[in-house]
Protein backbone atom coordinates (compact mmCIF):
# COMPACT_ATOMS: atom_id res chain seq x y z
CA UNK A 1 0.00 0.00 0.00
CA UNK A 2 1.14 3.46 -0.70
CA UNK A 3 0.77 5.99 2.25
CA UNK A 4 0.93 9.49 2.08
CA UNK A 5 1.77 11.60 5.47
CA UNK A 6 1.14 15.15 5.04
CA UNK A 7 1.58 18.07 7.49
CA UNK A 8 2.34 22.14 6.34
CA UNK A 9 6.15 22.30 6.21
CA UNK A 10 7.15 18.57 5.87
CA UNK A 11 9.74 19.07 8.23
CA UNK A 12 9.06 17.63 11.51
CA UNK A 13 5.80 15.85 12.03
CA UNK A 14 5.22 13.80 8.05
CA UNK A 15 9.10 14.02 7.81
CA UNK A 16 9.48 11.95 11.00
CA UNK A 17 6.65 9.63 9.83
CA UNK A 18 8.22 8.41 6.46
CA UNK A 19 11.14 8.09 8.04
CA UNK A 20 10.03 6.11 10.85
CA UNK A 21 7.70 3.79 8.50
CA UNK A 22 9.83 4.01 5.63
CA UNK A 23 11.53 0.22 5.88
CA UNK A 24 7.38 -1.17 6.37
CA UNK A 25 7.73 -4.53 4.49
CA UNK A 26 4.40 -4.02 3.04
CA UNK A 27 4.45 -0.56 2.79
CA UNK A 28 5.94 2.53 0.81
CA UNK A 29 5.53 5.39 2.41
CA UNK A 30 6.04 9.38 0.96
CA UNK A 31 5.61 12.32 2.78
CA UNK A 32 4.83 16.06 1.49
CA UNK A 33 3.36 19.61 2.85
CA UNK A 34 0.46 21.78 1.55
CA UNK A 35 2.58 25.39 2.75
CA UNK A 36 4.27 27.25 0.05
CA UNK A 37 7.50 26.61 2.03
CA UNK A 38 7.22 23.13 2.28
CA UNK A 39 10.36 20.97 1.94
CA UNK A 40 8.73 18.53 -0.48
CA UNK A 41 5.18 20.50 -1.59
CA UNK A 42 2.36 18.20 -2.09
CA UNK A 43 1.39 18.05 -5.62
CA UNK A 44 -1.05 15.58 -7.90
CA UNK A 45 0.96 13.07 -8.24
CA UNK A 46 1.57 12.14 -4.12
CA UNK A 47 -2.35 12.61 -4.14
CA UNK A 48 -2.71 10.04 -7.45
CA UNK A 49 0.12 7.51 -5.43
CA UNK A 50 -1.26 7.67 -2.28
CA UNK A 51 -3.42 4.57 -1.61
CA UNK A 52 -4.15 6.24 1.93
CA UNK A 53 -3.56 9.82 3.45
CA UNK A 54 -2.58 10.41 6.81
CA UNK A 55 -3.12 14.69 7.58
CA UNK A 56 -1.70 15.78 11.03
CA UNK A 57 -4.69 18.71 11.00
CA UNK A 58 -8.04 19.05 9.88
CA UNK A 59 -6.64 22.05 8.05
CA UNK A 60 -4.10 19.56 6.19
CA UNK A 61 -7.09 17.51 5.09
CA UNK A 62 -9.24 20.71 4.01
CA UNK A 63 -6.19 22.05 2.21
CA UNK A 64 -6.16 19.11 0.44
CA UNK A 65 -9.98 18.77 -0.83
CA UNK A 66 -9.56 22.30 -1.70
CA UNK A 67 -6.74 21.65 -4.42
CA UNK A 68 -7.72 18.37 -5.31
CA UNK A 69 -11.01 18.34 -4.80
CA UNK A 70 -11.85 15.15 -7.75
CA UNK A 71 -8.95 13.55 -7.23
CA UNK A 72 -9.50 12.69 -3.75
CA UNK A 73 -13.23 11.03 -4.33
CA UNK A 74 -11.79 7.96 -3.45
CA UNK A 75 -9.08 8.17 -1.55
CA UNK A 76 -9.27 7.84 2.23
CA UNK A 77 -7.63 10.70 4.66
CA UNK A 78 -7.41 10.07 8.03
CA UNK A 79 -6.60 12.95 10.11
CA UNK A 80 -4.06 12.19 13.24
CA UNK A 81 -4.82 15.21 15.54
CA UNK A 82 -1.33 15.88 15.88
CA UNK A 83 -0.10 19.33 16.65
CA UNK A 84 2.97 21.33 15.80
CA UNK A 85 4.76 21.23 18.62
CA UNK A 86 7.22 18.52 17.81
CA UNK A 87 10.92 18.81 16.00
CA UNK A 88 12.17 16.21 13.79
CA UNK A 89 12.47 12.80 15.24
CA UNK A 90 10.93 13.54 19.11
CA UNK A 91 10.44 10.51 20.59
CA UNK A 92 7.03 11.71 21.79
CA UNK A 93 6.13 12.72 18.48
CA UNK A 94 6.91 9.08 17.33
CA UNK A 95 5.09 7.59 20.24
CA UNK A 96 2.51 9.26 19.14
CA UNK A 97 2.46 8.50 15.23
CA UNK A 98 3.36 5.02 15.64
CA UNK A 99 -0.37 4.78 18.17
CA UNK A 100 -2.55 6.94 16.17
CA UNK A 101 -1.05 4.79 13.00
CA UNK A 102 -0.90 1.10 14.37
CA UNK A 103 -4.35 0.04 13.41
CA UNK A 104 -4.10 1.50 9.82
CA UNK A 105 -0.54 -0.02 8.76
CA UNK A 106 -0.30 -3.22 11.01
CA UNK A 107 2.62 -2.74 12.24
CA UNK A 108 4.73 -5.65 13.49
Amino acid sequence: MNILFVCSRNKWRSATAETIFKNHSQHQICSAGTAPSARIKLNLGHILWADLIFVMEKKHKQRIAKKFNDEIVNKRIIILDIPDDYQYMDESLIEELQTKTKDYLLLT
